[in-house]
């Protein structure tokens, strides 16, 4: 883009959207008003993907969440016009840096299942594959997250407070959501552009807003009539208000089901729609034309109201599940039972009466098929969708769709041998995997450019960007010292990066020579932060005990939210905070080791803590991790993993190597072995040194404010112990304790973190893409 023009753009923007000259606007308007210019030069090539498409088979990604973080930086890097954009600004003296930090990360998710639709649908847009996601464009993101006296204080996130440039409003694709005869709302679209590396396709995210159906007629004023039309928008406005709501009420768990359906149903009306305009007399090419991607089962519903919107369009049952079969596949992102979702039927009913039937008539069908398949009925309560007034959405998902992935190699066996044996013994093909990855565009190029620059050169092309495989090629340089030497450097630098940005944000300092040790990733006790912290809190009493010992430096730091109503998720948080003043406080540690809690974790907090690791923290007990992300996006920045063998820790070890990673705990076998006759007592009282920190919680040493939190997490540990947190901490602090051993020599150190870069091609979103489309929703590239 030509700086002339792109100035041009901007002015013009600033008076047609402000009438105002550029320079006179806020950041917040200027950002506004450069982010409409970037949409008027993208919006041409968005058509025309439109156009390129719209006569072949296309996949949908349905998810209640994507985690896109900001976009004006990700949007100009995939156009490849970042670098002219930086220059027109500065040339118009304005900041670059300014006006992105004025850009709010999209609340449109909250963890990895999220993060991974994002990365996803960037890959099918690189790649060419034509790759649409649909979802829900929430008011509100999941909240904004404060410390107060070190506990979680949640605040709405009002990301959409000022106008959002990639946002098109597209209200001639409106339709109707039904919920039940008397409770109907509008779904309007908006859109948002995926841009693909390059920029020659971008494909849509379309997102549901919901708004009553009858506005308020301010011509015709009635006080009555206003204060109804009010509270209908109200009404139907909350559907779409807050990611997440807190289900811990029968409000809140008819609220999320409320979104489930809009947001499905809404959907798929959108596709037969636009089937029905392109001129097809029937629904035989449906499946034909169309794959749908459900990620996990918060989009399952789509199951049954395909099957109604087609028999509303004069198609049989008995051929509508066919057609939805052929069409849909589900994504399971979970091993835990309680994430495998589980409606109350009565609940169910009384949001969705017109639905119901239609679950019911899926449910018969099930019923007779057993039947044939000759399933001792003993074994039914392992498949029915229906039974003890409950619905069951994962076994409706894996019921009605042609495949059924795990997202990581170790996850989908145990999906197969353990969590659905039953499935996978009827359905033998059904259930395959698909490792989950990321997209280097954000996570490397975007976010680590030094590093991205030493790839280029040392390849000699930049075509690691779209095939991350290129990376094996580097394994071998870590030999050369120069190589090596410039891999620190820009580790350190990195590190002074984050160690400005948390300085600025949390008005705490660091030392960028010690080791940056991270664990960011959703706040859940089976990821096991409480093991890290019992680690830092057993190595202070440690460095307390013999204060003259040679003792590593290190830094570390904890992103995480708490859902709103996870209480002794909540309680770990107050303990990490508490510990960190401590350890920070005493004259004997606080130039040894630091703990940093980061407030208001995110995707743009992320792009900040990824490059600047030396250590990955991906410890959750085995078994319980499905995947991870995280872990992947740490590997490709070079910093080594200790973690447990589960999820695509595996992976990450059968391509980098044990011996360059710190791998500890049980494994899964051991885990499901011990957890049959397990006294948590025994490893608390056999460890040397646990006892003291368990008891520390109790004992005085660090305080909860009087609201006994700190006893619940206790009492839980010692008399369960659910995720073997205090089984598995001898093995951790070996391997923590050997992290700081080998830190010594920086060399050796970072050739292993040098190492699991070069080897981290595998993990990125274009392979699971590449595979999704060829095993899974038979698409093709079109360029």
């Amino acid at each position: 883009m030509e700086s002339l023009e792109l100035k041009e753009r901007i002015e013009g923007q600033a008076y047609d959207s402000y009438g105002q000259s550029f320079y006179e606007l806020h950041e917040k308007e200027q950002f506004v008003t450069v982010g409409n210019a970037v949409m008027e030069y993208l919006v041409p090539r968005w058509i025309e993907s439109k156009e390129k498409f719209s006569r072949h088979k296309q996949a949908y990604y349905f998810s209640a969440e994507f985690l896109m973080g900001r976009a004006l930086s990700n949007n100009l890097t995939n156009l490849e016009i970042e670098a002219d954009v930086k220059k027109t600004l500065e040339e118009m003296g304005v900041d670059y840096n300014m006006l992105e930090d004025a850009e709010d990360d999209a609340g449109l998710g909250n963890g990895g299942l999220g993060r991974l639709a994002a990365c996803l649908l960037d890959s099918g847009a690189t790649l060419d594959y034509p790759l649409s996601g649909y979802g829900i464009l929430y008011q509100y993101g999941i909240f904004k997250q404060n410390f107060v006296n070190g506990f979680q204080v949640e605040e709405g996130d009002p990301w959409l407070e000022y106008e959002n440039p990639w946002l098109v409003r597209n209200s001639n694709d409106t339709v109707i959501v039904e919920f039940s005869e008397e409770d109907k709302v509008e779904a309007v679209p908006y859109d948002m552009p995926v841009v693909g590396y390059g920029g020659r396709t971008i494909n849509t995210l379309r997102l549901w807003s919901a708004e009553a159906i009858d506005k308020f007629d301010f011509k015709a004023f009635d006080e009555g009539q206003y204060i109804e039309s009010v509270r209908a928008q109200n009404e139907a406005e909350t559907i779409s208000r807050i990611l997440y709501p807190n289900d811990s009420t029968d409000e809140g768990k008819k609220l999320r089901l409320k979104q489930q359906y809009f947001f499905t149903s809404a959907s798929l009306q959108d596709l037969i729609k636009k089937y029905n305009a392109a001129g097809h007399k029937d629904f035989e090419d449906f499946s034909k034309l169309h794959s749908i991607q459900l990620n996990d089962t918060h989009p399952a519903l789509a199951i049954p109201e395909l099957i109604r919107l087609l028999e509303h369009e004069g198609v049989d049952f008995e051929k509508a599940f066919d057609i939805t079969q052929k069409t849909m596949a589900y994504t399971n992102h979970t091993l835990l039972a309680e994430a495998l979702e589980v409606w109350d039927k009565d609940l169910l009913v009384s949001v969705l009466p017109n639905l119901y039937p239609y679950i019911e008539e899926i449910n018969d069908r099930l019923i007779k098929e057993l039947k044939e398949w000759k399933v001792d009925e003993s074994r039914w309560h392992k498949f029915l969708i229906i039974q003890n007034n409950s619905i069951h959405m994962a076994f409706m998902s894996i019921y009605a769709t042609r495949a059924v992935n795990g997202v990581a190699a170790i996850h989908t066996e145990l999906l197969k041998t353990e969590v659905i044996k039953g499935w996978n013994e009827i359905f033998p093909n059904r259930i395959v995997n698909k490792t989950n990855g990321i997209t280097q565009r954000r996570w490397l190029l975007q976010s680590n450019p030094q590093l991205s620059e030493m790839i280029t050169e040392m390849l000699g092309t930049k075509d690691w960007i779209t095939d991350l495989s290129l990376l094996n090629n580097l394994e071998e340089k870590y030999a050369e010292d120069a190589v090596l030497e410039r891999f620190i450097n820009i580790k350190n630098e990195k590190k002074q990066e984050l160690a400005d940005y948390i300085q600025f944000h949390e008005e705490i300092d660091i030392d960028p020579e010690s080791i940056f040790d991270i664990q960011i990733k959703r706040l859940h006790e089976y990821k096991r932060q409480l093991m890290m912290a019992f680690y830092i809190a057993d190595l202070y009493n440690r460095i307390k005990a013999n204060p003259e010992k040679d003792w590593t430096k290190r830094t570390f730091i904890f992103g995480a939210k708490a859902a709103p109503g996870y209480y002794i998720a909540k309680a770990i948080i107050k303990f990490i905070n508490e510990l960190a003043s401590q350890v920070d406080t005493d004259p004997d540690t606080n130039g040894i080791i630091k703990v940093v809690f980061v407030e208001n974790y995110g995707v743009s907090y992320a792009e900040k803590l990824f490059p600047a690791a030396d250590v990955s923290e991906q410890i959750s007990t085995a078994g319980k991790e499905a995947s991870g992300t995280g872990n992947m996006k740490f590997m490709l920045n070079g910093a080594v993993t200790v973690g447990t063998m589960d999820g695509a820790n595996v992976e990450i070890v059968e391509e980098a190597g044990k011996e360059n990673n710190y791998i500890f705990g049980m494994e899964v076998e051991e885990v499901e072995t011990k957890r049959a006759d397990y006294d948590p007592k025994v490893p608390m009282k056999e460890t040397e040194g646990l006892e003291a920190v368990v008891e520390s919680l109790v004992d005085g040493t660090y305080h909860d404010n009087g609201t006994g939190m700190f006893q619940d997490l206790y009492n839980g540990l010692v008399d369960k112990d659910e995720y073997f947190v205090l089984e598995d901490f001898a093995s951790y602090r070996e391997a923590q304790d050997k992290i700081a051993h080998d830190y010594k020599d920086k060399n050796a150190f970072y050739k292993k973190g040098f190492v699991n870069m070069a080897n981290a091609g595998k993990f990125s979103s274009d392979r699971t893409v590449e595979e999704y489309a060829k095993d899974i929703w038979h698409i093709s590239k079109l360029k």
